[in-house]
């Protein structure tokens, strides 16, 4: 998938702040109809998850941050238990006929807290890095290395452990 898909992906859930899966499959569903396009709902899951993978978009899980504890009123709560939002990659784009959708989708405008989110990107990427690394993937080591720039500059973060690690495994590769 190229890279402005990503960016279109991500520019319909910047509309919004942040969507479920499926708030955001019904809006790519909708967009794909005002334009006059057929939806594969697998082609559609799988962008998501490939945009999700690459950092154009992330998953963020409100019941991971901290030690929460399940109260009778967090049980009976409506909010999802997972919101998809822009990632530190993307430079989001609308795609023709998307600025209809927040008048079209009656779906709330939702805000993430931003240091929550980027702590949980970051221990994403720490894993990810440190998988990359162990199997000795030097594309990915490559690709992992430029989210570690792109992420401080979202996020106001320091990554320069994980840069570090990367660019140090880089290193050993092309002595090999």
């Amino acid at each position: 998938m190229s890279e402005s898909m990503y960016d279109d992906l991500a520019g319909v859930v910047d509309l919004f702040g942040a969507l479920t899966r499926e708030e955001l499959e019904d809006a790519l569903d909708e967009l794909a109809f005002k334009q006059g396009r057929e939806t594969d709902t697998n082609a559609l899951s799988d962008a998501i998850s490939d945009a999700i993978e690459a950092y154009y978009l992330v998953a963020y899980d409100p019941d991971a941050v901290g030690e929460r504890e399940d109260s009778p009123s967090d049980a009976d709560s409506d909010e999802p238990s997972e919101l998809i939002t822009v990632g530190p990659m993307a430079f989001p784009t609308l795609p023709p006929r998307a600025e209809d959708l927040p008048h079209i989708l009656d779906y709330p405008e939702r805000e993430v807290p931003r240091d929550e989110l980027a702590t949980q990107v970051e221990a994403r990427l720490r894993a990810a890095a440190a998988a990359a690394v162990n199997s000795d993937d030097t594309d990915e080591i490559a690709r992992l290395l430029d989210v570690t720039y792109d992420l401080e500059a979202w996020a106001n973060t320091d990554v320069a452990e994980i840069r570090e690690r990367l660019d140090a495994a880089l290193a050993e590769e092309g002595q090999a």
